[in-house]
């Protein structure tokens, strides 16, 4: 029989029981779309988990100290072999040195301080953080009010929403505009010893001093908390106008204990690289340099198999509908048969073949699969829309930034319409093999 012929055929057989097989085809639509809204809510809060970490720098940091603080967090270090002996300086030179490994985009110390601010002739103890001019587009200054920085030298200030309610209980928001004096101590040299021979400082002096800042934001999260920062900034300036500054910090003490305090040292480093997979490599490098290296790969490799699991629960519960309505193909068909048993007789009296017969139930079948899984893509799809509509009107009513919970990517439908397709194509072999089977003079005889 002509592939003609059988698609002329087959497509008449369902036109003629247009109700049940609509009814057949609904159910297997309904199995897809429950499938396809499932595994599209999975994929959505991976791609919002992906998206959420990626823009705050994490997955493309390199948390970088001398050998003596390594922050191991409890993991054992299984990378690159490091060089043994005396711990290396975290210094301007080795700053350097780092800025000019390949792939390396960024390379900024993290500056926090304790401050005092004035306003209003009232003084407020807190936490300075520089911010680098890159930390605009991590999310952390999503829906902030007021602006970022204007330029990286800007004597500028950003606070964060409890200092700025501290600040200004009622209306915390008129801040913006207004100027604050920073009191910090300043870090100072002193000049080497007379008749030392050693032409380095003999260590440094605190001098007070003031620097005033206008408030140009005002927002909720903490943007400078990176590996060792912890959420604890308050008020945050840019990083180039923090250097400038040469405030004292924790790790001067350290510092002066050591030899040559006039070359100051880092506690941390981080450092951006252009892409999440070179991060492996230049944290190699920099272990290789004598310096302990830390990243958070291990921790998205350990969020993608959480997601992988979490997909793969989703797509058994949403492949359960399938199999219900691969049921309802198997009805289907075998009705056809009991119903069509003097028109199978007659095409295999006609010389039909039995695998003629089996291929026109099988292009039934098939028929009724890729109407179901096409119906069914688009049918999830318009869930998945609905989910994400609701979301973010629950979302909206706090206040909160829109997302995006779903996404059907093309593999996604590719997939769920070829499964859509096998499905249909495994529930219509036995009714396809019932009919192959058939005595033609038996079928003949049936009213």
């Amino acid at each position: 029989m002509k592939r003609r012929d059988l698609g002329e055929l087959a497509l008449r057989n369902l036109r003629e029981a247009v109700l049940r097989n609509s009814l057949t085809t609904l159910g297997i639509a309904v199995g897809v779309a429950s499938l396809v809204a499932m595994l599209s809510l999975g994929v959505g809060l991976q791609n919002l988990a992906t998206d959420r970490l990626s823009r705050s720098g994490l997955f493309d940091a390199i948390f970088v100290t001398p050998k003596s603080n390594n922050p191991t967090f409890g993991r054992a270090e299984t990378q690159a072999p490091e060089p043994t002996g005396p711990p290396k300086p975290l210094d301007a030179d080795a700053r350097k040195k780092i800025e000019a490994l390949p792939n390396v985009t960024e390379v900024y110390p993290e500056i926090r301080f304790p401050t005092e601010i004035h306003y209003d002739r009232n003084p407020y103890a807190t936490v300075v953080a520089g911010v680098t001019p890159s930390a605009k587009t991590d999310g952390a200054f999503d829906g902030m009010t007021g602006s970022f920085f204007s330029g990286p030298a800007a004597d500028e200030a950003i606070l964060q929403i409890d200092f700025a309610r501290q600040l200004s209980p009622q209306q915390p928001n008129l801040l913006i505009g207004k100027d604050i004096v920073l009191r910090y101590a300043e870090r100072q040299a002193l000049p080497a010893e007379p008749g030392s021979k050693d032409s380095a400082s003999a260590g440094f002096s605190i001098v007070p001093r003031e620097q005033a800042l206008r408030i140009v934001g005002i927002i909720e999260t903490d943007p400078a908390g990176g590996f060792g920062a912890f959420g604890r900034g308050r008020l945050f300036i840019p990083l180039q106008v923090a250097e400038t500054l040469r405030a004292a910090q924790t790790n001067d003490l350290r510092d002066l204990l050591r030899d040559g305090p006039s070359q100051r040292n880092y506690e941390s480093l981080t450092v951006r690289v252009s892409g999440a997979s070179k991060v492996k490599n230049v944290e190699d490098t920099l272990k290789q340099m004598g310096y302990a290296a830390y990243s958070l790969l291990d921790a998205t490799r350990s969020l993608t198999l959480v997601f992988a699991v979490f997909d793969l629960f989703l797509g058994i519960f949403g492949s359960l509908a399938l199999v219900v309505a691969s049921l309802g193909i198997i009805n289907t068909l075998v009705m056809a048969i009991l119903e069509r048993r003097r028109e199978i007789g007659i095409l295999k009296a006609l010389g039909a073949a039995d695998r003629d017969v089996r291929r026109l139930f099988f292009v039934e079948a098939g028929a009724m699969g890729l109407l179901g899984g096409v119906s069914g893509v688009l049918i999830g799809w318009l869930i998945g829309r609905a989910i994400n509509f609701g979301t973010n009107i629950y979302l909206a009513r706090r206040d909160l930034p829109a997302i995006s919970v779903t996404a059907v990517p093309w593999w996604m439908v590719a997939a769920a319409i070829v499964f859509s397709i096998a499905v249909s194509l495994a529930a219509g072999m036995y009714p396809a093999s019932r009919a192959a089977r058939l005595d033609p003079v038996q079928a003949l005889r049936y009213e």
